[in-house]
């Protein structure tokens, strides 16, 4: 099925979405148009200056391709998709409200484990201690992680990050400081991974350990949690007056949620669609562990086993 699962990205484009026989035709308002087999494709994003027809939603929806639209950050906002009991999105919610408890726990293990790994990283790159021992505590997460280490790791991290008595919490209305460009940092961060969540048609509210009836996008809290290191890279070097009300540390922290994560130099946006699409098929049955990529700083990457 990943192979299949094609996401058309027309965030960034500006023209026309036309209906042909057997697909859709990409028109640009200047050059060349392209024909894509609607056979070929399983989601399209839709910007805000792409023209389209409800013959167009109606083709896409008969050929069992989900149509998000997306707001100027290129994160969606609504969308819509085949009512059929065989479409690939109505699958895939299935499999995901119907996986069973021992794979969620050793999902969320991975994702906590990968976490804290990069929370080490961070340490080691700015010279702090406290590497060795995060390191320690990663490798101490068990499936569902029983033992709550993920809050022993963030107690060490933040007061080695912070310093003592510092500590992470939400800025609460503050416009400076390190939890402010956190908060920020992050906040451009859990866009990607929403729009990565959609694309891959999960059902967001469907967390594997975040839960609640007020967050439509518990998955996305799930899954963002081996992203939160490269944030935290560029935010804990900024000075303590930093704002992100201040135009130049608005652009470094969006640009720390775009920066390359893995070997091959993919963008976090990238590695999170990966991840998101790897989670769906581990649902599906398709793997039978989740592989979560952990970060070591912007020059060097790994990857959890």
């Amino acid at each position: 099925m990943a192979e299949q699962w094609r996401v058309i990205d027309l965030c960034g484009f500006e023209g026309e979405l036309r209906s042909t026989r057997g697909g859709v035709e990409v028109c640009p308002e200047e050059g060349a148009s392209t024909t894509i087999p609607v056979a070929e494709v399983a989601v399209v994003l839709v910007g805000m200056k792409v023209a389209l027809s409800a013959a167009v939603l109606h083709r896409l929806a008969e050929a069992d391709v989900a149509v998000l639209f997306c707001d100027w950050r290129g994160i969606p906002e609504g969308g819509c998709y085949s009512w059929s009991d065989h479409g690939r999105v109505a699958a895939r919610h299935r499999a995901q409200a119907e996986v069973s408890l021992p794979r969620k726990k050793n999902a969320w293990a991975r994702l906590v484990r990968a976490k804290i790994e990069g929370q080490a990283s961070v340490l080691d790159n700015l010279k702090i201690r406290g590497s060795g021992e995060l390191l320690a505590l990663a490798d101490q997460v068990r499936s569902g992680d029983p033992g709550n280490v993920e809050a022993q790791a963030a107690r060490l991290y933040w007061s080695r990050a912070l310093g003592k008595g510092a500590g992470r919490q939400p800025a609460a209305g503050q416009l400076i400081g390190a939890n402010a460009c956190l908060d920020y940092g992050y906040s451009v961060l859990r866009g990607h991974l929403m729009r990565a969540v959609l694309a891959a048609g999960l059902a967001p509210a469907l967390g594997v350990f975040h839960r609640g009836r007020g967050n439509a996008f518990a998955l996305a809290d799930d899954l963002i949690e081996p992203f939160r290191p490269a944030i935290d890279e560029v935010a804990l070097v900024l000075p303590p007056t930093a704002s992100p009300s201040d135009r130049s540390v608005k652009q470094l922290l969006v640009a720390a949620a775009l920066q390359r994560f893995d070997r091959n130099g993919h963008g976090i946006p990238a590695v999170a669609e990966a991840l998101a699409q790897s989670f769906g098929r581990y649902v599906e049955g398709d793997i039978d562990r989740l592989s979560v990529l952990s970060w070591q700083g912007p020059s060097v990457v790994g990857a959890g086993d």
